[in-house]
């Protein structure tokens, strides 16, 4: 349809926008024209004079949304990374995530929930497996794990029983705030969800 490729088109639009500020807020931050960042269980080769990254278990660079996360999170481990604080928040306490609550529940929890309402131990060994999570012995499966070096996200999962059915929480660490915007919390939650 004429009008979905007009959306993917400006969407796309804004994403070269997004990056090229990166790239210039990068430029100010740092003389070093090489940095390697970790993100889930892949590590990528930011290259500053080339502007490129790629992944280093594929050599392929990635789509631009992740493209995006990387290069905001490169800029604010440059300026200094807060400390995680140990204090979980949902995304509802997040800036205008009461607002956007429904957009982050069919966007991240409901994809966790259908792929282990049923089988909420896989949850665990996916994670443990590719991204060194730590299993916590609450709800009926959950795990702490860092999505980039420095930011730690907390999954709950309970399986359905015959009066309610499974649910999952997904929970970050009060000093996500200080790293990123709102959308990019929400970014990184959805790209989680998608590759678990």
């Amino acid at each position: 349809m004429r009008g979905e490729g007009e959306w993917e088109r400006r969407r796309l639009m804004g994403y070269e926008v997004a990056i090229s500020k990166s790239w210039a807020e990068l430029e100010n931050l740092t003389q070093k024209k090489s940095h390697t960042v970790r993100f889930l269980d892949d590590e990528y080769r930011i290259d500053l004079e080339k502007k490129t990254i790629l992944s280093l278990s594929t050599n392929a660079p990635p789509k631009s949304h992740i493209s995006i996360l990387l290069l905001h999170y490169l800029s604010r481990k440059l300026k200094g990374l807060p400390q995680p604080t140990g204090e979980w928040i949902s995304f509802k306490q997040l800036d205008g995530g009461q607002f956007y609550y429904s957009v982050f529940r069919k966007r991240v929890l409901e994809p966790i929930i259908r792929k282990y309402g049923e089988n909420p131990r896989g949850l665990i060994s996916e994670l443990t497996r590719r991204s060194r999570g730590k299993e916590v012995k609450e709800a009926d499966a959950s795990i702490i794990f860092e999505v980039f070096d420095g930011i730690p996200l907390f999954i709950k999962l309970w399986q359905g029983d015959e009066e309610f059915g499974p649910e999952a929480n997904f929970l970050f660490d009060r000093s996500i705030s200080e790293i990123f915007c709102t959308e990019d919390a929400v970014t990184t939650a959805e790209v989680v969800a998608s590759m678990i």
